[in-house]
């Protein structure tokens, strides 16, 4: 069994994203690509390369609707562009913006690729019940919304939605 002290909760909500006007908030951009090793039953392994840096990232099942365990480890670029060849599906193509918001920050992903036209918000959360400013950018919830999970965009992209 995992150990709950040293384990990572990640809770965060999903939405889409209405337009642009985020770029005039965002104090930082990074290119990321990534694929997906394994995904089962709601846990995955995912590795990345932002920018000049390579992560490998196991996450469990989602409970409560928004949160899961996760953990994350950096590794050589060279080394996650080797694991790239091992994903199944396609890889996911994105910019990340990061806008602040109060104490907390929105990551806003715009797709490339397969997955243009796609442009969603995440917000990580200390708790479930954490409040936080609405921005008027901020379209409809996708929280818990599999669909827009970014393992299942890599297997069936945005474009080939009906």
């Amino acid at each position: 069994m995992a150990d709950v002290e040293n384990m990572h909760i990640e809770t965060e909500r999903k939405f889409l994203v209405e337009n642009d006007a985020y770029k005039k908030e965002a104090v930082k951009s990074y290119r990321i690509k990534q694929g997906y090793i394994a995904h089962d039953g709601g846990n995955t392994v995912r590795v990345r390369i932002r920018d000049n840096e390579g992560f490998l990232t196991i996450k469990g099942r989602t409970f409560n609707g928004m949160s899961r365990p996760e953990w994350e480890i950096k590794i050589p670029e060279a080394d996650a562009e080797a694991l790239l060849g091992l994903c199944h599906g396609g890889f996911i193509d994105k910019t990340r913006h990061i806008v602040p918001c109060g104490e907390l920050a929105f990551e806003v992903d715009e797709f490339h690729g397969p997955n243009e036209g796609l442009t969603m918000a995440e917000i990580e959360l200390p708790s479930t019940s954490e409040q936080f400013p609405r921005p008027q950018w901020l379209g409809e919830e996708v929280t818990g919304d599999r669909r827009f999970y970014n393992s299942y965009l890599s297997n069936y992209p945005y474009k080939t939605w009906k």
